[in-house]
């Protein structure tokens, strides 16, 4: 695996104490510095050997698409190795920014909703590559002179971010310490693999982030058909890890989030709703977002028309519900849409 900065600094610089990387590393987010010949506190020598050999940013725009609503933006960005991955900069309802950012380049899982699933799994990102997306978009407000802020992460690009657990725990922990976004602004969204729950269950120096399960149907073999990688016994072990992490790290501000994209005909009845309805409720302090399903052209799939009365399936039954407002379609930058390209041939 390509290293990261860390380890790149203390191989050409071994005999440093780390204070100097911890000094580096806070400069990496601050807005006023452009690159290594910012750093005045290194020597002129170890400025130039760090620009010479680690990249000030370990990812490349190759192309910027705007929604027609001007709300939107969405990167195509280029790896060293000349992978790319996508990474939206959308408006939320503070109105502010939330930044949506990827964990991988593809994706393993094969969501038969999701663009990225299609592409199978090319390889893991760096913790470099992960956090350098939220550093990317910093640095894109400040050069386009707009004056809101971004508030919110989601970790919902491309990738299954438990799948690639250390990276994705390394940037999070940079997030929080050198930018004012706070854990409970900071959403990881998995899709549930259970090995990788019960690790972050027990560790203690995971980050204090909030947590969104990709469930999608509450009827095990339905699941499946939805998400492949669903195993036998997924929901009732769900259910008891759940339980586990609301009593363990569960407060009222870190609850958890069931996500559910709504598949006309496939898990959007009256049926789907209550099983739903009872499988969150044994549970405890979670709650449900709805999502509609965008566009990847995939001809068995289509938008339901039943968000409203699902979601009011679920209210009577006594579940928090919300229906998630879809952004930047129409540069595919919508939830499932991410696919590593600019724009698919369906389009």
């Amino acid at each position: 695996m390509e290293q990261n900065r860390q380890e790149q600094f203390f191989n050409l610089f071994p005999n440093e104490p780390e204070w100097r990387w911890r000094q580096i590393e806070a400069a990496l987010f601050k807005l006023n510095f452009t690159g290594w010949a910012d750093m005045l506190t290194l020597s002129k020598a170890m400025r130039q050997v760090l620009a010479d050999q680690i990249p000030w940013l370990t990812i490349a725009p190759a192309t910027i698409l705007i929604s027609q609503n001007q709300s939107t933006r969405k990167a195509l960005l280029k790896l060293i190795d000349g992978e790319h991955i996508e990474t939206v900069l959308m408006p939320n309802r503070r109105g502010q920014y939330s930044v949506c950012v990827s964990s991988q380049v593809g994706c393993a899982m094969r969501c038969s909703f999701c663009a990225t699933g299609r592409m199978g799994l090319k390889r893991n990102l760096t913790a470099d590559e992960i956090s350098d997306q939220l550093r990317f978009w910093l640095y894109y407000l400040r050069d386009e002179k707009m004056s809101e802020r971004i508030s919110n992460i989601v970790m919902m690009g491309m990738g299954e971010p438990l799948a690639n657990y250390e990276n994705v725990k390394i940037a999070l922990g940079q997030w929080l310490k050198y930018t004012d976004i706070g854990g409970n602004h900071i959403t990881v969204s998995t899709v549930g693999l259970l090995p990788n729950l019960q690790k972050l269950l027990a560790d203690k120096s995971w980050p204090p982030v909030r947590l969104a399960i990709s469930l999608h149907a509450a009827d095990e073999n339905l699941r499946r058909k939805i998400v492949p990688s669903t195993s036998a016994g997924f929901l009732a072990a769900l259910a008891d890890w759940c339980k586990s992490y609301l009593a363990q790290k569960g407060s009222n501000q870190r609850h958890l989030t069931f996500e559910y994209v709504l598949l006309s005909g496939i898990n959007d009845s009256g049926r789907d709703a209550k099983l739903l309805a009872g499988f969150v409720t044994k549970i405890g302090r979670v709650k449900v977002n709805l999502i509609p399903y965008n566009k990847i052209g995939a001809p068995a799939l289509s938008a339901s028309a039943k968000a409203k009365t699902f979601a009011g399936v679920l209210e009577k039954c006594g579940v928090t519900v919300t229906i998630r407002k879809s952004e930047g379609a129409d540069i595919m930058a919508a939830c499932g849409q991410l696919a590593g390209k600019i724009m698919p041939n369906f389009i």
